[in-house]
């Protein structure tokens, strides 16, 4: 039974997750403008972030249509396919839950958001 389940879900993951990738494409907003100065401050503080995602998670989804509407090139990380990348996931916030938000603070400290309502606050509340 519990095969037929995965294997239930696997389907629908295969035959669900291009559409969803899809309409993600179709409805990108259009990404905020700032002068040059401004943005080349903001990409500088955008390198200290890395978000752990799945590409077809509607709540990874959720949280890259914010990082487009802000116009923030944050680092992705594939936490589905990459075993480095999910491996440091798991290490790091305890869980392999996906959006994971990784700040690294300016001394050094690290922390994780895990939640995508708490992630797009975040990212509303420092870049906005």
């Amino acid at each position: 039974m519990k095969t037929l389940i995965r294997a239930f879900f696997r389907t629908l993951r295969i035959v669900l997750g291009p559409v969803m990738l899809l309409k993600e494409r179709l409805t990108q907003p259009a990404g905020m403008q700032r002068a040059a100065a401004e943005q080349a401050q903001v990409d500088q503080q955008c390198q200290s972030l890395a978000l752990y995602q799945f590409s077809t998670c509607p709540f990874c989804i959720k949280v890259r249509q914010e990082m487009r509407r802000l116009s923030l090139p944050i680092e992705k990380r594939d936490a589905q396919h990459h075993a480095d990348h999910r491996h440091e996931l798991l290490q790091g916030s305890g869980a392999t839950q996906v959006p994971c938000l990784k700040i690294t603070e300016a001394d050094g400290k690290i922390r994780w958001l895990k939640d995508s309502n708490e992630i797009v606050a975040y990212l509303r509340s420092r870049f906005a």
